[in-house]
């Protein structure tokens, strides 16, 4: 019962906080240093790549984030595990699309829980993608990211993630305390080698690395962000 207890309280806390930096978002300056994009494709990391439902996609940063990648990818080297990297750059017409098939996630969401109401669900969807103009990943400063074990030749158990599947839900916020002690600690790693690395984890989703933007600059208390959105 305790676990339950300090879970609503945890999810409470991270959902009031996430408010309060909602409100902030539009009060914060952006100085663009105008970093170009770079795809991580060609920058010749072992990396492996999410397959993208976007033809062609680049998985394009801004280039101050390369090296930061890069360390965090010679650091799982020398663990034998592998960064993969979900989604980074998206455009306007990229994220309208997710933001547009938001229904299908519905559908999926319904089938795994369907004792929910429908309201409910349709929050929970909404929590996890952003519509177009509020998504930090068209400023290129964002990634996605997850671990691939080449040892156990799999990726990572982050609680609730069936390898690249991630059932969405609570307990995707990154501290939840119901998931099991391997996911705990595979969260650890992924969102201690991001934070060495100046990025900040989003409050919701452990897989999510902000750099630069918005989200960024709240996260390290900055005066201003850097990075803006690409159109």
């Amino acid at each position: 019962m305790s676990t339950i207890k300090n879970a609503k309280k945890y999810c409470e806390a991270v959902e009031a906080k996430d408010a309060r930096n909602k409100i902030l978002v539009p009060t914060i300056p952006i100085r663009e240093n105008h970093t170009a994009l770079k795809s991580l494709k060609e920058t010749g990391l072992d990396l492996i790549f999410e397959p993208s439902f976007m033809d062609d996609y680049q998985y394009l940063v801004r280039e101050d984030m390369i090296e930061k990648i890069a360390r965090i990818s010679r650091k799982l080297g020398a663990q034998n595990k592998i960064l993969i990297i979900r989604s980074a750059w998206r455009s306007f017409e990229h994220q309208q699309l997710l933001w547009e098939t938001k229904f299908i996630s519905f559908q999926r969401m319904q089938r795994m829980y369907p004792e929910k109401p429908s309201k409910e669900i349709e929050e929970m969807v909404s929590h996890f993608i952003a519509p177009p103009q509020k998504s930090m990943h068209t400023t290129g400063g964002a990634i996605d990211a997850l671990i691939y074990d080449a040892v156990q030749d799999c990726v990572m158990d982050f609680g609730t993630n069936t390898g690249l599947e991630i059932k969405l839900s609570k307990q995707c916020y990154p501290y939840h305390p119901g998931i099991g002690l391997e996911a705990k600690k595979n969260r650890a790693l992924l969102i201690g080698l991001f934070e060495d690395e100046d990025f900040v984890c989003d409050l919701k989703e452990y897989w999510h690395f902000d750099y630069g933007n918005v989200m960024w600059a709240i996260g390290k208390e900055r005066e201003y962000a850097m990075y803006g959105t690409i159109t």
